[in-house]
């Protein structure tokens, strides 16, 4: 690689974010990093969004190395179709997203090209913060030095596959026509990354933690899916399927493959509600036969998933009261 500093592409969607976004724009503004391309997408806010990213803007402009984009959809289209209007009008060198009510470390940027630059890498991964009002907790992902290794990992559900914990070489997006489903805005980060580590040459980690994630309200840990959700979430999950299928990873991820269905509808489960229990049973049956076969997961997940197999539902209400009581009673305390 040259010794020309690449440019860097950051997405961020927004969508009535007028109270969250001075903490995210400040956190872009202060970067080590130069050059930055921002790339805001406004999805149709009704609030005072756009007048705050016009002043940043404004504020902006004597930096020469910070360039920034600011794209409007007329009408609300969702953050499938926001993301892929970013991905449009990216001209980077690399891709990052930054959700609007979350923040990143001033050397995020930084780190992220030193370590692509040193490794080769077309993905680099990291780890982050859980950040809630008066706390947070460093969360760590597994390290990963193969695209197999992250494949695996990630559908085997020992690490997350939000896009803000990956940098991404750009020309992946363009050279291999990789793009978010319109109107699927549940799991269209899964989908996408997973096609994405599927095409990579070379992938490294960095160990930092970079990425804070807001997480304001205590509810929104245990929030399970509607049913429009898990139509979209189903849609996603057909896409990497077939991806899968036509990749040279085929034989070796096939059995993850329903791994990725037990880990994706496991929020069905933290719940009291039975009828999200038989929801979890409906969805991605085929998948329960192998419960017990993923032995990257805990056995405390294996055996509530076994429980619902099992329709012994108080155990799934005694597992929820001990989770919102316990865990996340220390989480927010």
């Amino acid at each position: 690689m040259n010794n020309q500093s690449p440019l860097v592409s950051i997405i961020i969607p927004v969508y009535n974010a007028e109270q969250t976004l001075p903490v995210c724009l400040e956190a872009l503004r202060k970067q080590t990093y130069r050059p930055l391309e921002l790339v805001f997408i406004n999805d149709a806010s009704r609030d005072k969004t756009i007048e705050v990213l016009t002043q940043f803007e404004d504020d902006a402009r004597s930096d020469a190395q910070l360039t920034l984009k600011i794209l409007t959809h007329e009408q609300n289209k969702g953050v499938s179709a926001a993301r892929n209007t970013g991905l449009d009008h990216a001209t980077g060198d690399y891709i990052y997203s930054v959700d609007a009510d979350d923040w990143i470390e001033p050397d995020t940027i930084a780190q992220f090209v030193d370590e692509a630059k040193h490794t080769e890498a077309d993905i680099v991964g990291c780890n982050w913060f859980l950040t809630f009002t008066h706390n947070e907790r460093r969360m760590n992902q597994p390290a990963f030095h193969a695209p197999l290794e992250a494949l695996q990992k990630l559908m085997e559900g020992t690490a997350r596959w939000n896009l803000w914990l990956f940098f991404i070489r750009r020309s992946l997006f363009e050279k291999h026509h990789i793009r978010f489903i319109e109107g699927m805005n549940m799991g269209e980060d899964m989908m996408v990354m997973i096609k994405l580590l599927l095409q990579a040459a070379k992938v490294s980690f960095v160990e930092q933690a970079l990425y804070h994630y807001w997480q304001g309200n205590p509810n929104s840990l245990t929030n399970t899916y509607s049913q429009r959700h898990i139509e979209e979430v189903t849609k996603n999950v057909a896409e990497v399927e077939k991806a899968i299928a036509c990749s040279r990873y085929a034989a070796g991820l096939a059995p993850y493959c329903d791994f990725l269905k037990l880990n994706i509808k496991l929020p069905l489960l933290i719940s009291d509600d039975r009828t999200k229990y038989k929801e979890w049973e409906a969805w991605f049956p085929e998948a329960n036969t192998k419960i017990m076969k993923n032995k990257a997961l805990s056995l405390r997940t294996r055996l509530l998933q076994l429980a619902a197999a099992k329709r012994q539902y108080w155990l799934l209400r005694l597992y929820y009261k001990w989770v919102i009581q316990v865990i996340y009673g220390k989480l927010y305390n």
